[in-house]
């Protein structure tokens, strides 16, 4: 199958390639990310390749159906950027990566909370600056801590385990589907305006809907417990950035560790050190001492790389064969969470 890879990066060009091996696609690498502007780049192509910045609304979806295509890959478990609708009414088959390596996401997500609790990135700076005062780096044991997981798919479910299990956390969990092996590991489920309420950390693992949209908004963080500490390695919208700002500034959130970011699309997997960036949102949580920040690196170990584009070029053969579509998103609905 003829494949045109937008959006991509050295290491996925390795990975594919290697992956390739196995399928012989004509795979076609490309820089840019897919948008209107450059959605014609994929003419000739049966399919198209993507991850999750690149744009498939309707109009890019109505220039691709025109050039041929009839798939588009997500190499990444996340499809809120494209337009379910759309590609059902276009006949265009959408597939995704439910479940590529939920231990990279978990592990990353245990080590973003440890790292903003324990304020190892200030401790780190300092000693590169041979300061070795311990002034200003108290942090708080993880143990006995209320947790609250939002989301207990494969990678919340690893998250609340570990927390529980491992650290001994009082873990509370919401989700659509209550997980039984989880409530007999000791973790609680609970309403969510009952987690955001009574958790001092939260971690959020759960898809991006209309329902989930801000979900830590004004509203939430008012009624969340002083000190929270917020970690989200699932998708930058759950969180008003705004109001995440100002409870900063009050001192009611008293940390933030994120992977993701609202507006992140113009932002993160490019190069901007040599550039201004303009967002100024963005720049003000730069500011605060109190929050970490990575460029939505969690999935990033090479046993993660290697299962995405194993399964991303196994779903364009299945599609090229006709075969049953194992990782198909059914545009009818909203996937479980992620």
């Amino acid at each position: 199958m003829r494949i045109a890879v937008f959006n991509t990066k050295p290491y996925d060009r390795r990975f594919l390639s290697e992956a390739n091996a196995g399928f012989g696609h004509a795979l076609h690498f490309l820089e840019p990310r897919l948008e209107p502007a450059t959605a014609s780049l994929a003419a000739g192509h049966q399919a198209v390749c993507v991850f999750v910045n690149d744009m498939v609304d309707a109009e890019v979806l109505e220039t691709l159906a025109a050039g041929g295509t009839r798939l588009v890959a997500l190499r990444c478990a996340g499809f809120n950027n494209v337009d379910l609708a759309a590609a059902q009414r276009l006949g265009i088959e959408v597939v995704r990566v439910p479940a590529y390596s939920p231990h990279a996401v978990a592990e990353f997500t245990l080590g973003l909370l440890l790292a903003v609790d324990r304020k190892i990135p200030r401790a780190w700076a300092r000693v590169r600056e041979n300061n070795f005062a311990l002034d200003g780096l108290i942090g708080r044991n993880l143990h006995g801590r209320t947790v609250g997981v939002v989301g207990t798919g494969k990678i919340g479910a690893l998250v609340a385990r570990s927390l529980r299990l491992g650290f001994g956390c009082e873990v509370l969990a919401s989700d659509l589907y209550p997980d039984p092996a989880l409530e007999a590991a000791g973790i609680r489920y609970v309403p969510r305006d009952t987690l955001l309420r009574e958790a001092e950390i939260i971690s959020l693992h759960c898809p991006l809907t209309p329902e989930t949209h801000h979900l830590i908004d004004a509203a939430a963080i008012a009624a969340a417990r002083d000190g929270l500490v917020i970690v989200n390695t699932s998708r930058g919208a759950l969180i008003d950035t705004g109001a995440l700002i100002e409870g900063l500034k009050s001192r009611k959130i008293g940390a933030v560790a994120l992977d993701v970011y609202e507006q992140e699309a113009d932002l993160f997997f490019e190069d901007l050190s040599n550039e201004i960036v303009s967002d100024d949102q963005f720049q003000r949580l730069l500011t605060f001492p109190n929050v970490l920040i990575t460029g939505h690196q969690a999935f990033l170990t090479e046993e993660a790389l290697g299962a995405i584009a194993e399964t991303t070029l196994r779903s364009a053969a299945d599609a090229e064969a006709g075969k049953m579509l194992q990782n198909r998103v059914d545009t009818g609905r909203i996937a479980a969470s992620k």
